[in-house]
């Protein structure tokens, strides 16, 4: 997932807030998290997370409910989504 943080003016306010959210990710939904991309840029960061589930329709509905709660985060936004199963 790449998002774009737009408050964000240096590298060390663009870490507290996708830190912050990798936490909150991690927690709420039990899920692998990590910043894998754009990391020395300021406003963009790729994200990859990853769940253990049983089937494909229980990954989706989960992948389904971190998309929606990034969404409302007010500090981010989505710029692309790339799923994977296995």
């Amino acid at each position: 997932m790449e998002i774009h943080i737009p408050e964000a003016t240096s590298l060390k306010q663009k870490r507290q807030v996708v830190e912050s959210l990798i936490k909150r990710l991690r927690n709420r939904f039990n899920l692998s998290a990590a910043e894998v991309g754009h990391r020395d840029l300021w406003q963009r960061s790729e994200l990859g997370l990853a769940a253990v589930c049983q089937n494909s329709a229980s990954a989706d509905r989960v992948m389904a409910q971190v998309l929606s709660y990034i969404e409302r985060e007010n500090r981010v936004n989505v710029i692309s989504l790339e799923k994977e199963l296995y």
